[in-house]
């Protein structure tokens, strides 16, 4: 029986460890100190790291988890991440014997031009390319290169758990309103995932089902975002590539 705990660290982030009481991954750990006190408290040994991308709050904790652990540390190749001990690309596959557990690495560049993200057993570690109810910024990318790798996403199953490194739900649900407020299943997520944050639980993980009909950056293709892009970039047809575009855009100038 494996056990998924989405581990707070810094503000906001979640690194997200899965053991069976014995050994244990974890994914994204950018400080090493509560994953350290987590294993110890577990009694767990830290059969591996996963990485999704070179960002220092994903990565901050590489050097001291592998001093102290010994563990592998499985990463995408750039050499800004450090402590890497096997280098990842799209379509490579991760195995982690102690756990019975074996991983699909997916490209998903666009937040950052190396990004990947681990598939296996029912879970997608995505990083900052998904988020509940958003997506990460591109700061590397291109809306064309995020366009794709959310594509890659969503032919997962719909029951797929979508593990997102950041608590950034609520306030992507505002945002998603300003664009996609008449929706009644982002008003459904929007009251039980402030119902969970106000006991202080995680809104995630969540589901692709659960994204696919609230998160308009998944709904680039739904005629309504379609409708939403097209206002905005006073334009009839726009290609999907376009309508996310502008959704990011549009989340972007919110932001600021």
């Amino acid at each position: 029986m494996l056990t998924l705990v989405p581990l707070p660290a810094f503000d906001d982030n979640y690194i997200w460890v899965w053991h069976d009481d014995r050994h244990a991954i974890a994914v994204d750990p950018g400080d090493a100190a509560p994953l350290l006190d987590y294993l110890d408290a577990h009694r767990l040994t830290l059969s591996a790291v996963l990485i999704t991308h070179h960002h220092r709050d994903h990565t901050g904790g590489n050097v001291e988890l592998r001093r102290r652990t010994g563990c592998a540390i499985y990463a995408p190749d750039n050499p800004r991440i450090p402590a890497a001990t096997h280098t990842l690309h799209g379509g490579d596959c991760v195995e982690i014997p102690e756990l019975g557990l074996r991983f699909e690495v997916l490209a998903t560049p666009g937040h950052t031009l190396d990004h990947i993200s681990y598939v296996g057993h029912g879970c997608l570690f995505c990083g900052d390319t998904v988020f509940g109810c958003g997506c990460g910024k591109l700061f590397e990318g291109t809306p064309a290169m995020m366009a794709a790798s959310l594509d890659a996403i969503l032919a997962l199953p719909d029951a797929t758990r979508v593990c997102c490194a950041h608590e950034y739900t609520l306030s992507n649900i505002d945002f998603a309103k300003t664009i996609d407020g008449q929706n009644p299943a982002l008003l459904e997520r929007e009251r039980a995932d402030r119902a969970l944050r106000a006991h202080n639980r995680p809104t995630l993980p969540s589901t692709l089902a659960l994204e696919k009909a609230t998160n308009p950056f998944l709904r680039f293709h739904d005629p309504d975002m379609t409708a939403f892009a097209a206002r905005r970039l006073n334009r009839p047809h726009p290609t999907p590539d376009a309508v996310f575009g502008a959704i990011r855009a549009a989340k972007d100038a919110w932001d600021g």
